[in-house]
């Protein structure tokens, strides 16, 4: 039995912790560079604000005061998601986490009478202790778990935000798969919705009754065991959080730049957080690129540059990592461009506990141990005493990089000087 429970609006709940004035009003959170929605609260969604739709379109609404607008604070909501996380685990056996704002919960050993109360246990913890506000889905399977969370997201009133699948008889379960689309159910697409509705099946009920040839003989795997799924019959169980096999940091700048520095000084940040990445899962990383490019969508002379080394051996120290990075961007960088976008990708990646040494060369154990000892030191200074209170120097080259933020909302949960103030 699954469990998938999803945070309500979760960038604009993010914000509504720490202002309550926002409570009942319409709220929408903007991308990278103030761009567009992607994220609204269901009163900005009353007032006919899509999601992606460009922020100069909504812009009267704000002006006037009918929206609030927040440009986006990832560093509030990283630190948001990994309490709720964090909160829904003490509850039960294991979590999947899915995304930012949601996960699947392993509720092996829990019996069927227990599990709406789990649910509920889980919603209000949740509220209690984070002040987010979720929905739980509960099933046999993580699709069907999916498609209750959907159901008691779009009937707050009537389900109490919990919906267990095998709480109800055969008959409501029908007509809650008759109540909704066949591009509701989690895995199916556009295409194939598409696909489906020429042949006749447009409901969620639709697909679950169709033939298991019919869907074999025109879909794909992956179809094929949407269907098993959303009739009860697990394809995918549990999957645990892997370290990742690449790391890539990259950011659009606000306005294009042209001098070097600024590269350099977005380069190192990235260099920076991916670092930090590879030694919160203690691993090394083996190649690294480098990514600078213009905006393809400008007037400008374009230009798109990448390179990609193999390292001598893996590392996770930012100053080695920055080191060929900046190399890196000295090769790529020409001059005479009107540069929109940088980034870095670090791949090749192995636990350190695998990490091979120079067989006639015994002081390199010592120096990489050394160095991890440095970099556990710096990371454990920026924990206390608030993210980027250690940095590199090339960081601080330059700061036309930085993204537009023109709304941006205090970080109050990671800088000790953004705190919030009670009078």
């Amino acid at each position: 039995m699954y469990a998938l429970i999803d945070g309500n609006s979760f960038y604009c709940s993010c914000e509504r912790i720490f202002n309550p004035k926002l409570k009942n009003k319409a709220v929408v959170v903007l991308s990278n560079n103030d761009g567009c929605v992607v994220a609204r609260t269901a009163e900005a969604k009353a007032l006919g604000i899509k999601m992606g739709v460009p922020y100069f379109q909504i812009k009267e609404l704000v002006h006037r005061g009918k929206v609030i607008a927040f440009s986006s604070n990832y560093e509030l909501y990283g630190d948001i998601s990994a309490r709720m996380m964090n909160t829904i685990a003490s509850l039960v056996p294991a979590v999947e986490i899915y995304s930012i704002d949601e996960c699947f919960a392993d509720l092996t050993g829990i019996t069927q009478h227990q599990l709406s109360d789990l649910g509920k246990s889980i919603k209000d913890r949740v509220w209690q202790w984070v002040g987010i506000p979720t929905c739980v889905g509960i099933a046999p399977t993580k699709t069907l778990a999916k498609f209750c969370n959907h159901l008691a997201k779009s009937y707050p009133q009537h389900f109490g935000g919990v919906v267990v699948w095998d709480d109800w008889p055969k008959d409501i379960q029908h007509r809650a798969l008759a109540s909704q689309a066949v591009d509701e159910i989690w895995g199916i697409g556009s295409q194939t919705a598409l696909q489906l509705k020429q042949l006749g099946i447009t409901t969620a009920k639709d697909f679950v009754d169709a033939d298991r040839h019919l869907i074999k003989h025109h879909f794909s795997v992956t179809t094929q065991r949407t269907w098993q799924e959303m009739n009860g019959k697990p394809c995918a169980g549990l999957e645990i959080e892997e370290p990742k096999k690449h790391i890539i940091r990259s950011r659009s700048f606000a306005k294009a730049i042209s001098e070097i520095e600024p590269l350099q000084s977005a380069i190192a940040y990235h260099i920076a957080s991916g670092a930090q990445k590879l030694r919160e899962q203690n691993t090394l990383a083996h190649t690294l690129t480098v990514i600078i490019r213009t905006n393809p969508f400008g007037n400008h002379q374009q230009y798109y540059g990448k390179k990609t080394i193999a390292l001598t051996k893996g590392s996770n120290d930012t100053r080695v990592l920055n080191q060929h990075a900046q190399k890196l961007l000295k090769i790529l960088y020409k001059q005479g461009y009107h540069y929109k976008k940088c980034g870095i990708e670090l791949g090749g990646i192995e636990s350190i506990h695998r990490v091979q040494y120079d067989l006639f060369a015994q002081q390199d154990e010592f120096e990489h141990l050394e160095n991890q000892h440095l970099m556990q030191t710096l990371d454990a200074i920026n924990k206390q005493f608030g993210k980027g209170k250690l940095i590199l120097g090339s960081q601080k080259l330059s700061d036309d990089w930085q993204m537009n933020r023109g709304f941006m909302s205090q970080r109050f949960t990671t800088r000790w000087d953004e705190l919030l103030p009670i009078h």
